[in-house]
């Protein structure tokens, strides 16, 4: 939904309204990509750096059913970011995860999903395209099985 935006300069609009200077033009909300980092999928020594995140939480997890090489307790990172650098994350991203483990990681746009694994990246489209949306979804799932990525870690939200 768009929100008001007021012209630079211009005071806040309840401080003119019925003023003719509550001059106000609606902009687009902002395009966002949101996910879940799970930290220890970093290999150690690598930087995610030059895409701006937004961490919105951080919780501590006990994992049931890790793969060989996850630990049991897990960090998640919760994030935003803008949806202009959804490819450029992706890209960071497979070359900052550890290739042992069985890790990858979700995030989505409004308009596609994200699955990245160590050196490999699958975006899809999300709801417009069903069947666009079951066969990539099938594909990333198809490639975290190779990985040794247990089922119930195929669980993405998309």
């Amino acid at each position: 939904m768009p929100r008001p935006y007021a012209a630079p300069g211009a005071p806040p609009a309840a401080a003119v309204s019925g003023h003719r200077y509550s001059h106000r033009v609606e902009v687009e909300e902002d395009r966002v990509l949101e996910g879940v980092l799970i930290a220890e999928s970093l290999r150690v020594g690598v930087e995610l750096a030059g895409v701006p995140l937004r961490v919105t939480k951080i919780a501590r997890v006990e994992v049931e059913g890790a793969a060989a090489g996850q630990p049991q307790r897990w960090t998640l990172l919760d994030f935003t970011g803008e949806e202009a650098d959804a490819e450029p994350l992706a890209e960071r991203l497979a070359a900052c995860l550890d290739p042992t483990g069985g890790w990858y990681v979700n995030y989505n746009t409004a308009a596609e999903a994200f699955v990245v694994f160590p050196g490999e990246v699958f975006r899809y489209p999300r709801g417009q395209d069903p069947r666009g949306r079951a066969e990539g979804r099938r594909r990333a799932q198809d490639h975290a099985r190779s990985l040794g990525i247990p089922e119930a870690q195929l669980d993405w939200r998309d």
